[in-house]
């Protein structure tokens, strides 16, 4: 069977953290800011377990926990609710937030982290140290608007996106930092014959048409995958950014306090545009909304998307796209073929063959659909769907055509002695999951190569000559 394209996954915040030791768990669980932000990202009925437990201080029994479950609606099955429950108690035990405890007579008992409830109290109710960002700052002579830093995000990102799209042409612009971070999570790789020459790859296709909070998120999981190759603490890294996520944009914030680690960091951020800092020695820095996305939510995928997009999609496959932004003109031929242009304007039709283009760099007719709607222009919004039915059903029919035959290599199996003979082989590879195709008025089968092995020996032992 072809292997196809492998399809552009990532973890949300929650399994990002779960899949972290204890040891870094446990420190980063010492910041209030960072216990919030798992608190918000964890399913509500684990939320409600934290929350029964906020004020208790003693161990409660397994048989307690067992009945704190959801209200039952109606014509909703039991087994339903057992698995909510049992899942939720569980990542709570994978996050080390609660752990298990036995009394003399082996009852098990469950009991909040000490550190977790603590952090999660002063966050949610006041107290404890302020955070050192925090600090009191003189007025800003060079203050920043809203609207300033909005422009300079996305400046920054686009710069990142646009080097993905012709991996050299902003390389002065985007920090090696980011060039190796795209290296790193994939996006981009050296071209076969010539190392110097980097060229993208199908999951960086993918990744631009992600909406930009998931992308943000992706590039940062990937970035701090290397923080440790850069002499930078992770934990340090993760505490600083969910402060940032809880921040206001267009107020400064200070830098007092800040060990070179997290000067280091604070840097690097200002080059993927989740901080703008005019110098390092004026001693405050600006948050972005870029770094606001950090815990925007459980899947980044799903965010509300501004209405803000500049597509007018017609149902005979033709594109105006109101733009002058080179990254859109280029996300945009990606999938379309560009037939004009005009000052503040670009025509362009899709087509089976650009379509088919994009599917071929592991694009889903998913992802296409949704990027043309979160792109679209604020007119489209007026009708539903916001993309046309006739637009999304092609894409998706173009899809399929490629799904219709898939090509697998095998092994034949044929010259049965008798029919009970060719239903016992096909019957047992059936079972070891290695059978691709039957026939049975011909008395033919075809195995997956690695399973050829398996057979020839059952049917040497059970299928004597």
């Amino acid at each position: 069977m072809s292997r196809g394209t492998a399809t552009l996954t990532y973890k949300n915040l929650l399994d990002y953290l779960k899949a972290l030791p204890k040891d870094a768990l446990t420190a980063l669980y010492r910041s209030p800011a960072a216990c919030l932000a798992v608190f918000r990202e964890l399913p509500e009925l684990s939320r409600q377990f934290i929350l029964r437990l906020l004020f208790v201080t003693k161990p409660i029994s397994q048989a307690i926990l067992a009945l704190w479950i959801p209200h039952l609606k109606p014509n909703e099955d039991l087994g339903n609710i057992a698995a909510e429950h049992k899942q939720s108690a569980q990542i709570l035990f994978d996050m080390y937030i609660w752990r298990e405890l036995k009394d003399q007579q082996g009852n098990p008992f469950i009991k909040l982290s000490w550190t977790f409830r603590e952090n999660l109290k002063i966050a949610t109710l006041g107290g404890g140290k302020p955070w050192t960002m925090s600090a009191a700052l003189d007025p800003d002579p060079h203050r920043r608007d809203l609207q300033f830093l909005d422009k300079y995000a996305m400046n920054r990102w686009e710069n990142v996106l646009i080097f993905l799209i012709q991996p050299g042409k902003r390389a002065t612009v985007i920090s090696r930092k980011a060039i190796r971070t795209l290296v790193h999570a994939g996006l981009i790789k050296s071209d076969e014959s010539d190392s110097s020459i980097m060229q993208i790859t199908n999951s960086g296709f993918q990744f631009l048409l992600l909406d930009t909070a998931s992308q943000v998120w992706f590039f940062i999981l990937k970035y701090l995958e290397t923080v440790t190759e850069h002499g930078l603490n992770l934990v340090a890294c993760l505490t600083f950014l969910f402060k940032l996520s809880f921040s206001t944009v267009g107020v400064d914030y200070s830098m007092a306090g800040m060990n070179n680690e997290l000067l280091t960091f604070l840097q690097h951020l200002r080059k993927f545009g989740l901080v703008y800092v005019r110098r390092r020695r004026s001693g405050r820095f600006y948050p972005t909304k870029l770094a606001r996305t950090i815990t925007a939510g459980q899947n980044k995928g799903n965010l509300s998307v501004p209405k803000q997009g500049n597509l007018i999609i017609d149902t005979n496959h033709r594109i105006y796209a109101y733009t002058t932004s080179e990254l859109r003109i280029a996300l945009y031929s990606i999938f379309s073929i560009i037939k004009s242009r005009f000052p503040n304007m670009v025509f362009a039709y899709m087509s089976r063959r650009s379509v088919r283009r994009a599917l071929l760099k592991g694009i889903s007719a998913e992802q296409l659909v949704s990027f043309l709607t979160q792109h679209c222009h604020p007119q489209m919004y007026k009708q539903n769907p916001v993309v046309p039915r006739t637009i999304s059903d092609q894409i998706k029919m173009w899809e399929m055509e490629r799904k219709k035959i898939k090509f697998s290599e095998g092994v034949l199996y044929k010259d049965f002695k008798s029919i009970q003979d060719f239903v016992l082989l096909m019957s047992y590879a059936s079972t070891r999951d290695v059978l691709i195709y039957s026939d049975g008025n011909r008395q033919i089968m075809v195995v997956v190569e690695e399973g050829h092995p398996t057979i020839n020996q059952f049917r040497e032992k059970n299928l004597p000559e």
